[in-house]
């Protein structure tokens, strides 16, 4: 008879937040599969949990992907877990959970806290109806042409960003979404947790070159509102515009690239008039 794969919640800030259920697995189980050994001894050396571990993270999981179903299957029981949050949510988890079922091998849930749930619980935008596009692809390219098949998303969307990308990130939705409504989250959980309700350029200008992003994110963005579309702009009302913008406070090439994205008029053609009109 084979063994059971528990996949199991950890805290993404607060340790409270670990479930007695959650504590009560991780003593019982035979061994404990981890995104990184490292994060997961702090875990368990603070609820006094003794466990033998291994690695199972992105890079090795084929390899040790086998090595676990092999274990299972002679009748060990695993926990799985990440560093932060339910596993196999944008998490390698998801290949060994599904070779569980390939397998036959009984897999149950423990659950606990998950960042993108949390985050929209607290982002004040549409809840109904939304998707999750995890982690943008650090490549330029590909980043936008993903953004860019999420042009006409109807359904509230969210995002896992790291701190070093998201400026890029935000000036890229910006040009892709045109100025929507954002709320970014950070440090869910910890004791600098924060909210910013805001439009996407007013996160892109809040977050240049002068301000370093702390933490990591989680990027709750409106969806497209099909109400919009049919509005055809001149050039005229896109300068009339970007200059509302730079009244703001915006810079000249941030109020054009902000317009151009709501007008669908180039940058640089709005840019041009701007400083001809100077």
């Amino acid at each position: 008879m084979s063994g059971k794969l528990y996949v199991v919640g950890t805290p993404i800030g607060n340790l409270s937040d670990f479930s007695p259920r959650a504590i009560e697995t991780l003593r019982k189980v035979d061994f404990i599969a981890a995104e990184d050994t490292r994060v997961t001894v702090k875990l368990l050396n603070h609820f006094e949990i003794n466990k033998p571990m291994l690695a199972y993270y992105e890079h090795n999981k084929m390899q040790r992907g086998g090595d676990i179903i092999a274990r299972l299957l002679s009748g060990e029981d695993c926990a799985l877990v990440s560093d932060a949050g339910m596993p196999a949510i944008s998490d390698p988890g998801e290949d060994l959970v599904r070779m569980c079922h390939e397998n036959g091998i009984p897999v149950e849930s423990v659950p606990g806290p998950s960042a993108l749930i949390t985050a929209l619980a607290i982002s004040g935008m549409k809840s109904g109806r939304f998707c999750f596009e995890g982690f943008l692809s650090v490549n330029k390219p590909s980043r936008r042409a993903h953004l860019a098949e999420l042009q006409k998303e109807t359904r509230t969307m969210i995002f896992y960003e790291a701190p070093h990308k998201l400026p890029a990130t935000l000036c890229d939705m910006l040009e892709v979404f045109g100025d929507r409504n954002i709320t970014l989250v950070r440090e869910l959980t910890k004791l600098h947790e924060e909210v910013i309700r805001t439009t996407l350029s007013g996160a892109a200008e809040m977050y240049g070159d002068e301000v370093k992003p702390r933490g990591e994110y989680v990027l709750i963005v409106e969806g497209f509102d099909p109400d919009t579309e049919g509005h055809a702009y001149t050039l005229e009302e896109a300068v009339e515009m970007a200059k509302g913008y730079m009244k703001e406070g915006s810079p000249a090439s941030m109020a054009a690239k902000t317009a151009a994205a709501d007008t669908g008029f180039k940058k640089g053609d709005i840019y041009k008039l701007l400083i001809n009109e100077k």
